[in-house]
C-alpha cells in the first residue's frame, strides 16, 4: 500500500545537498593566532595574594636560641 501522503506510488526519498562552506566565528582571530598572540604578563596584585597564600601555608618554628 502507497503512503497516503503522497499523490503518486513513489518512494520517500531523502535528499542529501551539498553544505555550504563553514564560516569562521571570528574570521579576526586566526590572524591574532598567526602573530604570536598570547597570555599577558600576571598582574602584581595577584602576585601578590600568591605570596600571601603561601606564608599562610608555612608553619611557623620558634627560633630556640
Amino acid at each position: 500500500m502507497a503512503n497516503k501522503a503522497l499523490a503518486t506510488r513513489q518512494k520517500m526519498r531523502l535528499r542529501v545537498e551539498p553544505t555550504p562552506p563553514i564560516k569562521p566565528r571570528n574570521p579576526f582571530a586566526g590572524f591574532a593566532k598567526a602573530r604570536a598572540a598570547g597570555a599577558h604578563a600576571k598582574p602584581e596584585a595577584s602576585e601578590r595574594l600568591a605570596a600571601k597564600r603561601a606564608l599562610k601555608k608555612v608553619k611557623l618554628e620558634p627560633d630556640e636560641d
